[in-house]
């Protein structure tokens, strides 16, 4: 069980370190890449609480 959910939070914590590396390589302005880059960082954020159950 244990394992299971740290399986689960290393796939999710890499993912989003992907997403905020492709997000940097998109050509769109600074403010626009930070915009993204919340939202991804507060969409994992709530990914990992999940899996730590707290939501």
């Amino acid at each position: 069980m244990a394992t299971s959910m740290l399986i689960s939070i290393l796939i999710t914590f890499l993912v989003i370190i992907l997403v905020l590396y492709l997000v940097n390589m998109l050509p769109i302005d600074g403010r626009a890449k930070q915009i993204v880059r919340v939202i991804v960082i507060v969409i994992g954020v709530i990914s990992m609480l999940k899996y730590l159950a707290v939501f």
